[in-house]
């Protein structure tokens, strides 16, 4: 039998990542998303009106060069999509209490917000909307008031 543990979030950072090494050297970075849950514009209302969340805040960890690239170039409010399982687990406390986390292990995460321009990856293409393209045989412009949708 297959059984499925994928999850895919989008989401805004509640605080800045937090970089930290395992005993063997692994990058990890752990952070919270805040998922809007999709309510009615009364229904928020509502809810706010209330003192309630209108937003879940999951817990986020990501290892390797992903993590430290999380640590790098997301903070606290930018929008992130998260692709990974969920993973739950147990560990004691200090004060000798049991402890539950659930929390989504991420294989992959996607930056869809950047802010200044020099805060973005090497790799990361700086797109414009004035990019001056060559004059190319058989193909004209588009005049976007024409189209439809």
């Amino acid at each position: 039998m297959f059984w499925l543990n994928n999850v895919v979030l989008i989401g805004r950072l509640t605080k800045d990542p937090e970089l930290r090494y395992t005993a063997t050297g692994i990058p990890v970075a752990t952070f919270r998303l805040a998922v809007d849950k999709g309510l009615s514009r009364e229904k928020k209302q509502e809810m706010e009106a209330k003192g309630q969340p209108t937003a879940d805040f999951i817990s986020i960890v990501v290892y390797g060069k992903q993590a430290e690239n999380c640590a790098n170039y997301l903070a606290k409010g930018r929008l992130a999509a998260i692709q990974g399982r969920i993973q739950s687990r147990t560990y004691d406390a200090m004060d000798g209490s049991r402890r539950y986390v659930t929390e989504v292990v991420a294989n992959r995460v996607e930056f869809l917000e950047w802010g200044e321009s020099s805060q973005r990856p090497d790799y990361q293409a700086d797109y414009s909307d004035n990019m001056d393209f060559p004059d190319i045989d058989g193909f004209d412009p588009i005049d976007d008031d024409n189209i439809p949708f």
